[in-house]
Order: structure tokens, then C-alpha cells, then sequence
């Protein structure tokens, strides 16, 4: 039987390592997105912890003037801090999400080449397939010919 060789077998091995640095690019960019989502569940909390501190601040016996006005400016600037790691979140999404269509696009393609790749080979064993039909039909004619030629 004949060895089997796929003639686009380089451009499916180029097909797989991309897909293979997409991936990476991708688990990167994943990963980049949860630091930043971290750090904006880090500000949320922080925010939280001065809203609770303003409260407590707020139903003390005596009021002490400075430290509310200083909670007051900290949730402040809080709500600024977390709306611009709001943007950044929203950016590495992008991102995220760009490189997912690139990943999918990667995947897609490197599935259409095995397909044809299977393809071929289904055609090439029932090219040999026919091959070794033929082979067994000839010598099927050739032992009966032998055989006609001893009777004879």
C-alpha cells in the first residue's frame, strides 16, 4: 500500500501554529482583563469600606468635622478612580474580544484544512482501494487463464 501524503500539509501545520500563538495571545489578554477587573473590584470595596466609615463617622457622640470631610473627599475620589478603571476594564474587553474573533477566524480555518485534509485521504484509500480491486481482478484472470491453459 502506497504511503499517504497530503500536498497542503504545510499549510495545515502553519494553520495550527497560529491558532497555537492566538491562543496564547488570547490567554494573555484574558489574563490582563482579570488584573484590571481585580483592581477595579479592589476600588469598589474600597469605596465601600469609606461609605461604612462615614456612616460610623456620622453616628458618633462627637462629630469630628475633619474626618468626614476627609471620608467625603476619599469616596470622591474613589468614584473617580473607579470610573477611569471602568474605561481601562472596558478596553482590555475590546481587546479580549478582538483577539477572540481572531482566534475563532484561526480555528475555523485550521478546521477547513483537516476537513479537506480528511477529504484527500478518504479519496486516496478508495484510489487504492480500486488500486488492489484491480490487482485482485487481474490476477483472478490470470490463474484462470493458467488454469484454462493446463486443462487445455
Amino acid at each position: 500500500m502506497a504511503r499517504f501524503v497530503y500536498r497542503m500539509q504545510s499549510v495545515l501545520n502553519i494553520k495550527q501554529q497560529t491558532e497555537s500563538q492566538t491562543r496564547m495571545e488570547f490567554a494573555l489578554a484574558q489574563s490582563e482583563l482579570n488584573k484590571q477587573l481585580d483592581i477595579l473590584d479592589e476600588y469598589v470595596t474600597r469605596k465601600e469600606q469609606y461609605i461604612k466609615e462615614a456612616e460610623r463617622l456620622r453616628n458618633e457622640e462627637s462629630l469630628k468635622l475633619q474626618e468626614i470631610l476627609d471620608n467625603q473627599y476619599a469616596t470622591a475620589q474613589m468614584d473617580v478612580m473607579i470610573r477611569q478603571q471602568s474605561m481601562i476594564v472596558k478596553q482590555y474587553e475590546e481587546r479580549v474580544d478582538k483577539v477572540r474573533i481572531k482566534l475563532t477566524r484561526n480555528i475555523q480555518e485550521r478546521k477547513m484544512q483537516e476537513t479537506l485534509r480528511d477529504r484527500a485521504f478518504a479519496e486516496f484509500l478508495e484510489e487504492e482501494k480500486q488500486a488492489e480491486a484491480k490487482e485482485n481482478d487481474q490476477r483472478s484472470s490470470f490463474t484462470y487463464a493458467q488454469r484454462q491453459k493446463e486443462d487445455n
